[in-house]
């Protein structure tokens, strides 16, 4: 990486707010020359001079020395006020560490309401941190099937792309439901900044020369959020070179996908800049491996079912006897038997707490919490810890074998249970859903190789592409 381009050792910061988001970041800017690691805990800046990378980029390059670096969260989950509590903390310890970029990294689906996972409030945290005359706000990651067009942001789900108030997942969403495509019309429920948008048309300089039109957009609405249209990957690469035009001496506020870093690392390798290295070679089939899921998305069952297709043993979490305290740890017993009896057996056990998004077990979950006064956000906590503890016992008997979490709380939660403090990519397997290695204080699970997903993550192969360490079409 050319130091010229960087007024401060490290070049990028970030927070995710959710788990599988976060590995997003860590994949686009490892595979792109930025050698990166992603904390769950925000980290103290000597734990950022010490890091060294094990694999992946850092056996390519020869350097194992960071030069972005970010902090896996929840705030995707929380309401304002939880979010008061956990978020100012985090910034801080970021601020601390001089970066050239902050980026609020949220999901290419923009997940978000008023009350839970709202991001205008989250970005009003990180302006007392890190000041800025405007917001870009980049959502859109074509090589996601994420694009923005005319600030409306649409999905696409294999041969169809779908407004995203008409998605077939992202409208029916239980939590964050979007009814309104139009991401100005979603924000402004959420903040009370002007929300201006720098459209295709604009980028592409019909309007005239583009930075000329952005500086516009900035002077006559201070401090308030522009949106970019991204329909292609020249439009990324554009707003790459906005971004780093316009970028001052101290840190930048970033908001978006991971269609930021994108954007930064492509026009910066357009430039000259920086390098992208060189393919990294996956880590062969393994001999060991299990999954556990938590999510609920038909991309996640699909997956689920074509191992199951192969030979491999589907196991269903009781969610309900979970969430009792009476029934929990028979329950745990019970799943972590199942699972050493599968790879006894040379299979892949998948367990999983529902098959799609009409699972009747989703409904009795739900009704169970209710009876126990359960928040949403504690079924899911417990659900999640639960898993994590299964996962836990099945490594400390079976030994060290690859692991696949479906589901970003779930990836959270469980990366917790397993004492896991930092990762990095290991290779490539779906677009946003990489092999990583994890670090650890624990040697059982220290170097522990390990994929988070999201929900729609990876094909319906992708499950056997992680066994395989390779991707499979």
């Amino acid at each position: 990486m050319d130091e010229a381009i960087l007024n401060q050792e490290i070049f990028l910061s970030y927070y995710g707010d959710d788990f599988t988001g976060s590995t997003d970041v860590l994949e686009t800017l490892a595979l792109n020359g930025i050698p990166a690691a992603l904390f769950l805990e925000a980290p103290e800046r000597q734990e950022i001079e010490q890091f060294e990378l094990k694999a992946g980029i850092g056996a390519l390059t020869g350097s194992k020395k960071i030069k972005a670096f970010g902090v896996a969260g929840i705030s995707r989950s929380q309401d304002p006020l939880q979010m008061d509590r956990e978020l100012p903390g985090i910034f801080e310890k970021i601020q601390a560490i001089p970066t050239d970029f902050f980026h609020y990294k949220i999901c290419s689906t923009f997940d978000s309401a008023a009350k839970v996972g709202n991001i205008g409030h989250a970005v009003e945290l990180a302006l007392k941190y890190f000041p800025a005359s405007y917001v870009p706000l980049i959502v859109g990651a074509p090589y996601l099937n994420r694009f923005v067009v005319f600030g409306n942001l649409f999905a696409r789900v294999a041969e169809t792309t779908f407004r995203l108030d008409r998605h077939p997942t992202m409208s029916k969403h239980p939590v964050t439901p979007m009814k309104e495509s139009d991401l100005r019309r979603h924000l402004k429920l959420q903040t009370s900044r002007v929300l201006q948008l720098m459209d295709m048309f604009a980028l592409e300089g019909q309007y005239g020369d583009p930075e000329r039109y952005l500086r516009s957009l900035i002077s006559t609405k201070s401090s308030g959020y522009v949106l970019f249209d991204t329909l292609t990957i020249d439009h990324l690469r554009i707003i790459g070179r906005l971004l780093l035009d316009t970028h001052r001496s101290t840190t930048s506020l970033l908001v978006g996908s991971s269609g930021v870093e994108f954007a930064l690392v492509h026009y910066l390798q357009q430039q000259g800049k920086i390098k992208k290295p060189p393919q990294v070679t996956g880590p062969g089939v393994a001999d060991k491996m299990v999954v556990t899921a938590g999510s609920a998305a038909p991309g996640t069952a699909s997956q689920i079912r074509y191992m199951e297709s192969l030979g491999h043993q589907g196991i269903r979490m009781n969610t309900v006897k979970l969430l009792s305290q009476e029934h929990r740890s028979r329950e745990i017993k019970s799943l972590v038997e199942g699972a050493l009896d599968g790879i006894a057996r040379g299979q892949v056990p998948l367990l999983y707490t529902a098959m799609g998004p009409d699972d009747n077990s989703i409904v009795a979950t739900s009704q169970a919490a209710d009876e126990r006064g359960l928040t949403s956000g504690e079924t899911g906590s417990i659900i999640a810890r639960a898993q994590g503890t299964v996962l836990k016992e099945i490594i400390s008997q079976a030994g060290k074998l690859r692991v696949v979490v479906a589901g970003g709380d779930t990836s959270g939660y469980v990366s917790r249970v397993l004492g896991i403090y930092a990762l990095e990519t290991l290779c490539p397997i779906a677009p946003g859903a990489p092999l990583c290695v994890a670090h650890s204080n624990n040697p059982q699970f220290d170097g522990l190789e390990i994929a988070l997903k999201g929900g729609q993550n990876g094909n319906e192969k992708y499950f056997e592409s992680i066994l395989k360490g390779k991707l499979i079409n």
